[in-house]
């Protein structure tokens, strides 16, 4: 009995430490413009630094919005390691920009998020339209989002702690079928 109960302690612990790497996906640690910053002047690149390597891939996008509802990032994303950049024409006017990105993470999920910031004086800019609504856009075309509370971070697939939850439960199941099953009929 007590055999059963260290080799399944040890499966556990095992389980435990395989599923930290698969739960890594990409967190944004800096950007620049930083989140509720309020800029005099307009940047000229969007630059997104993460926690991990971004895969290089098509998906990757940077998309900056105007309180006009223009949009502003032009050019190619461009990744190098765990840093993301993307230019930016001429911001127009004063107020809220939102940048909006969607990246490959390092464990091959999407991830994606917004950051708000303010230019304090308007630049001479105009950004490109908007498109007539959301459903006409990519669907793979990062959207700000309407709301003003936290920013959306997402991801694709199941939750680690789900698996990791039924894992153990099966586990479980199993130790407790076994021991039974080895119980000779004297021990009942």
């Amino acid at each position: 009995m007590r055999r059963a109960l260290v080799v399944a302690g040890i499966a556990v612990l095992t389980l435990f430490g395989a599923a930290g790497p698969a739960a890594a996906h990409n967190t944004l640690i800096s950007s620049d413009p930083a989140e509720g910053a309020r800029l005099d002047t307009a940047p000229s690149t969007i630059t997104l630094t993460f926690d991990q390597t971004v895969q290089e891939a098509d998906v990757n996008e940077v998309a900056v919005t105007g309180p006009d509802g223009g949009r502003y990032a032009e050019g190619t994303v461009r990744v190098e390691r765990n840093v993301v950049t993307a230019p930016v024409r001429p911001l127009g006017p004063a107020g809220e920009y939102v940048i909006g990105f969607r990246i490959l993470s390092a464990d091959g999920h999407p991830v994606s998020k917004e950051i708000r910031f303010t230019l304090t004086q308007a630049g001479q800019g105009t950004g490109s339209p908007a498109p007539p609504s959301s459903a006409a856009a990519a669907p793979d075309t990062p959207q700000p989002q309407a709301n003003q509370g936290q920013p959306a971070e997402s991801s694709s697939g199941v939750p680690v702690w789900v698996w990791i939850v039924l894992a153990a439960a099966l586990l479980v199941a199993g130790v407790t079928v076994a021991l039974r099953m080895g119980r000779s009929p004297e021990d009942k």
